[in-house]
């Protein structure tokens, strides 16, 4: 499995320019594949390094770059020159406008083994236009896409038009052992928002962006105010729309009720702090924010939308509600915070759930079989600059001489 007993080159590639769920993602496969096999290079955003340093691992080499479009000349060659000089076996991009630029650059530079993790149905960046032309023209040039849920698999497969057999589903994890349900919000964290000691707290953790629904919450808001008239709420991220979204809570007069604080790594402290967890996206491959909610006890309210039900199952860890329908997210906002009973049950079983199905231990270790399984029988023919298959037809990761085909169904999930 190493390349003449040297960990294989692994690139993560992310063109995002906030730090969200998918990078998120990233730092959970950071910390924990295994150096014996891999060695880790992340290409991001400059903005995106910066907001990951303090949690990336201190062995893992980050580079600064981003792809702005795709005449960006420049950028392209910056990313095959790190492709070339750092002998990449494994490409891996996060979400499809970083896939569309890098993959094509690493099939180009002839890396070995070339995959997307999508993270959410993305649909909502068309506008309503049902055609993926562009996404299946880019998929020529990815051997494998990661699913994050079940539900983002049928996605790409279905809706999408990608073909299945590229398709494998890894569900998304995180670590536990950073949350304790018996964690205490630390002394004065709810009065320096501004916030009375028993005032109720949402906690919303997300982008702000359109996708995240938090448009919604607001819209609701009113209504939960209405039974619940010092109910607050606290959202956790950063993105393009937090201008809008401050100046829509200042119309409604919702000053003294919201607050937007970035983000925050010390996530466990603000969901101590919270009541309950809130989740209105609109698209939502699979919540990582609502598996760490849940890690901490605290049940979630949500949208049955994608990959969310698969981890807030409708009255056993939480409630989901239509998306974007305000009405029926603040009955079930009030409804939570009407039964401190019902809380403390969905917070329980939530825990529960999350332990038996979405550990990081679970997650990195399905990833790391899942790219054995594609180094061993996806692996170029022995043209590529840095392979050369030994007599015999075997390769030097131990894997079976390759084939014509460009695409292959590792044994992982044969």
């Amino acid at each position: 499995m190493v390349m003449e007993g040297r960990p294989v080159p692994v690139l993560h590639f992310s063109n995002s320019l906030t730090r969200g769920g998918a990078e998120e993602h990233i730092l959970t496969l950071m910390r924990g594949l295994d150096r014996a096999l891999f060695r880790l290079t992340l290409v991001c955003a400059e903005e995106v390094a910066e907001q990951l340093h303090p949690d990336m691992p201190e062995d893992v080499e980050v580079i600064p770059l981003r792809l702005r479009h795709a005449a960006h000349l420049a950028g392209a060659l910056a990313l095959a020159r790190i492709l070339w000089t750092r002998r990449v076996n494994i490409l891996h991009s996060h979400l499809f406008y970083s896939s569309l630029f890098a993959s094509p650059i690493g099939r180009l530079c002839q890396v070995p083994v070339i995959l997307e993790t999508p993270h959410c149905r993305e649909d909502w960046r068309w506008r309503g236009k049902a055609s993926f032309t562009v996404d299946q023209a880019a998929g020529r040039f990815v051997d494998y896409y990661i699913a994050v849920s079940g539900a983002n698999a049928r996605y790409l497969i279905g809706e999408k038009g990608l073909p299945a057999r590229k398709v494998v589903v890894i569900p998304n994890g995180c670590d536990l052992a950073r949350f304790d349900p018996m964690q205490a919000a630390p002394v004065g964290l709810k009065q320096s928002l501004g916030f009375e000691e028993d005032d109720p707290v949402l906690l919303v953790v997300g982008r702000l962006e359109p996708q995240k629904g938090h448009g919604v919450l607001i819209e609701a808001l009113r209504a939960v105010h209405c039974e619940f008239p010092r109910a607050r709420v606290v959202c956790l991220g950063e993105g393009s729309l937090q201008g809008e979204l401050e100046r829509r809570v200042g119309i409604r007069g919702l000053r003294e009720s919201v607050r937007f604080v970035g983000h925050q790594s010390d996530v466990a402290d603000w969901l101590a702090m919270a009541d309950l967890t809130v989740l209105p996206s609109y698209c939502e491959g699979f919540p990582v924010a609502a598996i760490e909610s849940l890690a901490m006890a605290r049940p979630v309210v949500a949208t049955a939308v994608d990959g969310i039900p698969e981890v807030v199952v409708d009255r056993e860890t939480g409630l989901t509600v239509p998306p974007g329908h305000a009405g029926s997210l603040a009955t079930a906002i009030c409804r939570m915070l009407r039964d401190p009973g019902l809380r403390k049950r969905l917070g329980v079983a939530g825990r529960q759930w999350v332990e038996e199905r979405f550990s990081q231990e679970r997650q990195v270790q399905e990833t790391q079989e899942f790219y054995v399984g594609a180094l061993e029988e996806c692996r170029r023919l022995p043209e590529s600059p840095w392979q050369t298959a030994p007599e015999g037809g075997r390769s030097s990761l131990g894997g079976a001489a390759i084939g014509d085909s460009r695409t292959c169904v590792p044994k992982l999930h044969a």
